[in-house]
């Protein structure tokens, strides 16, 4: 297991744990600063909710450390899977803070500034993310995670992005963000820290 504090604790630890870890394909990365929780088969905004496990969803299934990419419209989306076998728990990763590879993030979206990875979907166009991934293992297979020396000065909570009409999941407190970073997706500006970016130092 290359990353044994997945499984050994909750899928809320994780996503907070997550919070400025470096998340790196090929010569492109960046620090996380949104994650969203989704608890499996009792969230009713999960893809494996009620036990639902089909081809698509199988990499939900795997061990922790599992790649999930799914596609929504022309986007993939990236989640970790964060238990053990038939557990299928994960965290999707809403929101990168670039640190390397910009101008190559900047030519695939075609975009500059905070545009460019403040959403799930943009964060895997800008780092080349595709379903080629999912089902792969991460440090094993190109997509690598790493603990940095970022850590949050306030880690916000609040509900997930777009899931209506599913309470009581769709209020409840499963997102998880750098306070302050203008990365965060759906970040006012008022709320933005533009000199330290929501880290410590």
């Amino acid at each position: 297991m290359i990353l044994p504090w997945l499984e050994t604790q909750s899928t809320l630890d994780s996503a907070r744990q997550l919070l400025g870890m470096k998340l790196s394909l090929g010569a492109c990365s960046g620090l996380i600063v949104e994650t969203e929780a989704y608890l499996g088969a009792r969230d009713q905004a999960a893809h494996a909710f009620n036990h639902r496990h089909t081809t698509r969803n199988h990499s939900l299934f795997l061990a922790a450390g599992t790649v999930y990419v799914y596609r929504m419209r022309q986007y993939c989306l990236l989640n970790i899977v964060t238990q053990p076998v038939d557990v299928p728990e994960c965290i999707l990763i809403r929101a990168l803070e670039p640190i390397s590879g910009l101008a190559t993030m900047q030519t695939r979206r075609k975009q500059i500034g905070i545009g460019l990875t403040n959403g799930p979907g943009k964060l895997c166009q800008a780092l080349a993310i595709d379903k080629q991934l999912d089902g792969t293992v991460l440090n094993q297979s190109g997509l690598s995670l790493a603990p940095t020396d970022h850590r949050p000065r306030n880690i916000a909570v609040g509900p997930r992005i777009g899931i209506p009409n599913k309470e009581p999941w769709t209020s409840a407190p499963l997102r998880f963000y750098v306070a302050g970073n203008p990365f965060v997706s759906k970040i006012p500006r008022r709320d933005q820290d533009l000199e330290m970016r929501g880290w410590q130092s």
